[in-house]
């Protein structure tokens, strides 16, 4: 198991060598305004019209994120489809929304055709070149979004505002998810040392432990399972994200012992419970945080706080895991794994495929 060395996390030499994977996260609010400028043109001309589907299907990459975001406002029906191609009900009378970028992806691609063969409506996020683009090209009630890059939260963003425009969706408020992001790369930025890096501290605190990350609303725990699949990918460790009903039972640790020799600990390491607090002032979720929050205390288990309370659904959403990918960046840093070639690397920390479980 590789050993965490907190002296990298402001070593210019190894910050250097990670710059491209640090450079693609601090332009995350740049990606956003670029979504948002180049699908001016599409959003501009979208209202509702009186028209109401009757039901939303969402299909491809983080189809949930739509979901989490739209499901408690939306005045319609809507389904997150994970697999490929459509609910047998789905029809003329649903719309169908797809983000896919310009990797492939079979699902995505799957559903856009089977919305073009049965005459659904269809919002696609897609490059015009893509694998998508083309599956429900000719469609003459389709809207394409022209996405820009591969960043899911970009591509959503620009999907959601579409949606409201339709009055199918709360505020966005695409600037402020931005401005989010952008505060979010200034607090992380390597330049800043680990006294005063937020990004820097999570790291350290997760640089010995198991993550375990709890998120009390919908978009923070969806948040959370994004924050997981960021550390495992740095660290090659595992990493939970769950409801409390399975995180308590995990957090039966037994007492640390005082007298122990920690170089004779292998590699043995002690969970941390993370909590992402998204300021959901809901009585039960406060309940569920502090007692999530007691039993650690308890089994002297360490428990970080990440809180956003301030923006639009999305901005949260967007704020809590960018904090959790510069964490799984530095993470992946101290301990050497990151700051290879741009070549052997992955694009961006925690942007894997699509969790099949959530």
């Amino acid at each position: 198991m590789s050993t965490f060395d907190d002296s990298r996390l402001d070593d210019p030499a190894a910050l250097r060598d990670a710059d491209h994977l640090l450079r693609r996260l601090a332009m995350a609010g740049a990606r956003v305004r670029a979504e948002l400028e180049a699908a001016d043109d599409v959003l501009s001309s979208l209202t509702s019209d009186g028209f109401r589907p009757r039901a939303i299907v969402a299909a491809g990459r983080d189809a949930r994120l739509v979901r989490a975001v739209l499901e408690p406002v939306c005045p319609v029906p809507f389904v997150a489809w994970p697999g490929p191609g459509l609910p047998g009900w789905a029809g003329p009378l649903d719309l169908v929304i797809v983000l896919g970028g310009q990797s492939e992806d079979n699902d995505a691609v799957s559903a856009a055709a089977e919305a073009a063969r049965r005459g659904c409506g269809l919002m696609v996020a897609a490059p015009a070149d893509s694998p998508v683009a083309i599956a429900s090209a000719g469609l003459r009630h389709a809207i394409r979004l022209p996405s820009q890059s591969d960043d899911q939260l970009a591509a959503a963003v620009a999907v959601l505002q579409g949606l409201h425009q339709m009055d199918l969706g709360p505020v966005v408020d695409a600037k402020s998810v931005a401005e989010m992001l952008d505060d979010v790369a200034i607090a992380c930025s390597p330049n800043k040392d680990v006294s005063s890096n937020p990004g820097k501290e999570f790291a350290l605190v997760l640089a010995d432990s198991l993550p375990l990350v709890w998120g009390g609303s919908v978009l923070a725990a969806r948040a959370a399972r994004r924050v997981v699949e960021a550390l495992r990918l740095a660290s090659g460790r595992p990493a939970l994200a769950a409801d409390a009903g399975h995180l308590l039972p995990v957090l039966n640790q037994p007492p640390r012992d005082l007298f122990a020799d920690p170089f004779d600990q292998g590699d043995e390491l002690r969970p941390a419970l993370i909590i992402l607090d998204d300021g959901l002032a809901d009585d039960s979720v406060i309940e569920t945080r502090n007692k999530l929050a007691l039993k650690a205390e308890r089994h002297e288990v360490r428990v970080h706080v990440v809180k956003q309370a301030d923006g639009t659904d999305i901005a949260r959403y967007a704020a809590l895991t960018q904090h959790g990918r510069y964490a799984a960046a530095y993470l992946g840093i101290g301990l050497g794994r990151y700051g290879t070639a741009a070549d052997d690397a992955p694009a961006e920390p925690g942007i894997p495929s699509e969790d099949p479980a959530w």
